[in-house]
């Protein structure tokens, strides 16, 4: 009657035939259930069995008589829906986290870039976490000024900061303005140790955003109110030619 349809609820064949039979005849013994559905009696046990965890099926015991099976209210079934719709939307989520890598290491075989786009300050938190396996010291070109006037980039950057100072992984950075005035007690020479920085007094680059290059990578990050981007693009030839751009204005720039 039924079962193609419980089947596509998500039911094995026997778990179907099982409930199919149940809806039609009501309780029933596991060896009668078996021996309608055709079915050896151990396969159906075990579909009783699953049945049961599922709640979708309950079991009658009386003493001294074989405890026999039926079919609880069909709305039961909804659960089954609801479970499928919950695992559903988990794999949604696990496909949008593993597609950026998956079309990074599909371009990077047909030789193309790989990139990767998030949105949010996750998706930031995610790329800067990136550079943290870098094999390669980092090369940051930034606006700072301008970012430090956005509080989620001073946020996300402090716990960077933290997080690359314990790893201990140098960085050459290339800020854009006037080297600030370091007043008293402000020194840090756990984070002096692993960066060096230096500076291009322009003060007409109005740009939110900064440059990381490292490890044959580039990555992007833009913060302008909530409108918050994170590219990253892995080609060895985009890296070499930022890394030779970087270095020009690294031996322009004022050294601390």
């Amino acid at each position: 009657m039924f079962k193609e349809q419980l089947q596509q609820f998500g039911l094995t064949k026997t778990q179907s035939a099982v409930m199919d039979f149940l809806f039609e005849f009501g309780e029933a013994k596991a060896r009668d259930i078996a021996k309608s559905i055709n079915q050896p009696r151990g396969v159906v046990y075990k579909a009783t069995e699953e049945l049961l965890a599922l709640e979708l099926v309950e079991k009658v015991e009386k003493a001294k008589e074989v405890a026999r099976f039926r079919a609880t209210h069909p709305r039961a079934l909804e659960k089954i829906l609801e479970s499928k719709e919950r695992e559903i939307s988990q794999n949604k989520k696990i496909f949008a986290d593993v597609l950026p890598s998956l079309v990074s290491n599909y371009n990077l075989t047909i030789n193309k870039p790989g990139v990767k786009f998030y949105e949010g300050a996750e998706g930031m938190e995610k790329i800067l976490d990136d550079t943290l396996n870098s094999q390669t010291e980092i090369l940051l070109f930034i606006n700072t000024d301008l970012l430090n006037q956005e509080e989620k980039f001073k946020e996300i950057n402090e716990d960077y900061k933290r997080k690359r100072m314990q790893k201990g992984i140098k960085k050459r950075i290339l800020r854009v303005g006037k080297k600030p005035e370091i007043t008293f007690g402000t020194a840090d020479d756990k984070y002096d140790s692993i960066t060096e920085i230096r500076y291009l007094e322009k003060n007409d680059l109005p740009f939110k955003s900064d440059v990381q290059i490292y490890d044959d990578k580039i990555s992007y990050q833009i913060i302008d109110a909530e409108n918050i981007i994170s590219i990253l693009i892995e080609d060895k030839n985009i890296y070499a030619m930022n890394k030779a751009w970087f270095e020009m204005l690294w031996e322009i720039a004022k050294g601390d």
